[in-house]
């Protein structure tokens, strides 16, 4: 009898002992500037469905966390300097029907047909003001305008949140009714900077974020909160404690905040993770006995309640996919029976 994974990461999602250990890991399909130019160039979208299907078809994983390859670069953001306070405020919500989310949609939609009766399937959503940290640093490869923003206009960046959030509310909406995605993998991150403690933060980021979130839990109850510590960015996981979400997932390795110190911070929900992502780590460059036995290490210091093993963040885009399959057959080894 084939085993029912989608089941079995529910079991995981409600914080229930299973039988084995669920897992799920992901990496780009699309780089550069094309990740932004999806709606310019449909071959992008064609390529970054082929993608994920090969990913599944090699990796045999338990999730499939959709990639929004080609959808990264957000018109009002795409179409501006983004240098001054004035830049920020001409950032205006794009409505129901442009073509930046009825696309989306359509395109999602063909990714969740794919795999969506094998496993679950959620989609990648950036916070809103990560919106705009993502178009400046991996479209235009400017790794300190951000924060420069964020320190000298900081009124000027929550304005922007706030549109930019209407128009990820609309998308999310729709992304759960109008196609059969399970929910979302949403990405927020502390701003890099002294200046936002946590007062700050609260006061001028948290409200340009949560409406996402709670517009998600209100059409799926499984939706999945990624605190992102791509390239070793720190955050203060405490910013997001009391934020919603069915199951955790943050930089282990970059925080220092084990699984299990992880789970306890947030109510002893879900939590995901425990390989580092980062290129050369063992992920990328270990031998297959040295990942086994790290796999089970991560089983036996974590359980077979409310765990699903996978990674700090996405892993290398040039690794081998068939090294993630040895993952996936590690983990059917190891089971609350004693074996296979």
């Amino acid at each position: 009898m084939a085993e029912n994974k989608r089941d079995l990461l529910k079991q995981a999602l409600d914080n229930h002992e299973t039988y084995r250990i669920p897992m799920g890991f992901w990496h780009h399909f699309i780089l550069g500037e094309e990740q932004f130019k999806g709606l310019q160039n449909k071959d992008i979208l064609e390529r970054a469905i082929e993608g994920h299907k090969k990913y599944f078809e090699t990796t045999d994983p338990d999730m499939m966390k959709l990639m929004n390859e080609g959808f990264m670069g957000y018109p009002p953001v795409m179409d501006n300097r983004l240098e001054t306070g004035e830049d920020l405020l001409k950032i205006r919500s794009l409505g129901e029907n442009h073509p930046w989310i009825t696309e989306q949609v359509a395109h999602v939609r063909r990714l969740v047909d794919l795999f969506g009766d094998k496993v679950m399937t959620f989609y990648n959503i950036f916070a809103p003001v990560q919106v705009i940290r993502i178009r400046l640093e991996f479209y235009d490869l400017d790794f300190e305008r951000f924060v420069y923003l964020a320190d000298n206009f900081p009124d000027e960046l929550h304005a922007a949140g706030m549109e930019i959030q209407k128009d990820l509310k609309i998308l999310v909406r729709k992304l759960l009714t109008e196609t059969k995605l399970d929910g979302i993998y949403y990405c927020v991150q502390n701003i890099q900077s002294r200046k936002y403690d946590r007062a700050m933060y609260d006061r001028l980021i948290r409200p340009t974020e949560t409406e996402v979130l709670e517009t998600a839990n209100q059409y799926s109850d499984y939706n999945i909160l990624h605190i992102c510590g791509y390239a070793h960015h720190k955050n203060d996981l405490g910013f997001y404690r009391d934020y919603e979400s069915k199951a955790y997932n943050w930089a282990v390795f970059t925080e220092g905040v084990s699984l299990q110190e992880g789970k306890k911070l947030f109510g002893g929900k879900c939590v995901l993770g425990g390989f580092d992502n980062n290129p050369g780590t063992l992920i990328d460059s270990g031998t297959r006995e040295e990942i086994e036995a790290f796999v089970q290490k991560l089983i036996r210091e974590n359980g077979f309640k409310g765990y699903i093993l996978g990674a700090d963040c996405s892993i290398p885009n040039d690794i081998n996919d068939g090294r993630i399959h040895w993952i996936s057959r590690a983990v059917k080894k190891e089971n609350t029976t004693g074996g296979q």
